[in-house]
């Protein structure tokens, strides 16, 4: 824009030098020295061989008003380019929010559920005595898109499981692999009758982790944390495998 405003205050210059009918050059017969005076002597001087001169033409450095229009409209694209890039950037950031106040019925919870790979029994009581001791017997189970080898008595950490609360049963029925000291059952690729009782412990959150997302040369950053919602799981009983104990015999 500043060469456009250059370009027009030297186009009205020009134009006022034109407009003159005389050239402005002092008679050939005034004879004065013009290295002395001073610049208000040598305007004076120049209007009074001249004439009165309009001034105004010298004066003006304004841009007129379509060049502010221009401007304007410059601008204005400049902020529908920078709006759409905020709206791309969102686009490309932002995250679904999960609808909260949705309320699922008994079947959908079950079937939800059963597709993790669980099922909830309901709320453990006094009287239940869910906790044995350890048994030489182990299994795979598959929770989600995540695989874990437990045992009786061991806890695991799962991504946070839905429609179940603390101090709940649990039943993990998706068994891939169970194995003892003398048997080893693989699934194809679930193992039939078999099941994995478990007790939810705790909801927690793991360790956040920092996000962070750059792009050169574009005065883009963006930080974000997160912390995975988690359920800490308590491993009680596996079914479907005998586990048989050897008892030394003395000699």
């Amino acid at each position: 824009m500043a060469h456009r405003r250059c370009l027009h205050v030297l186009s009205r210059h020009a134009a006022a030098l034109l407009s003159l009918k005389t050239p402005p050059t002092l008679p050939f017969s005034t004879s004065i020295s013009l290295k002395g005076l001073t610049p208000f002597q040598h305007r004076s001087l120049i209007s009074s061989t001249l004439g009165p001169t309009n001034w105004s033409h010298y004066r003006h450095f304004s841009s007129n008003k379509n060049d502010d229009e221009g401007e304007d409209v410059d601008e204005g694209e400049d902020e529908d380019e920078e709006t759409a890039d905020e709206s791309y950037e969102g686009e490309e950031i932002g995250d679904t929010v999960p609808d909260l106040g949705r309320e699922y019925t008994l079947e959908e919870k079950e079937a939800e559920a059963a597709e993790i790979g669980y099922k909830v029994l309901g709320p453990l009581r006094k009287s239940d005595r869910v906790f044995k001791k350890y048994e030489p017997a182990f299994a795979v189970v598959q929770i989600g898109s995540h695989q874990f080898k437990v045992s009786n008595g061991d806890s695991i950490f799962t991504e946070r499981l839905k429609f179940c609360e603390v101090n709940d049963k649990l039943i993990l029925n998706k068994v891939l692999l169970l194995g003892s000291q003398h048997q080893t059952i693989i699934g194809r690729p679930m193992v039939p009758d078999a099941a994995v009782h478990a007790v939810v412990e705790e909801h927690a959150l793991d360790a956040k982790v920092i996000i962070f997302k750059k792009k050169r040369r574009k005065n883009y950053r963006r930080t974000k944390g997160h912390r995975q919602e988690l359920t800490k799981l308590r491993i009680v009983d596996i079914q479907g495998i005998e586990k048989r104990v050897e008892v030394a015999t003395a000699a």
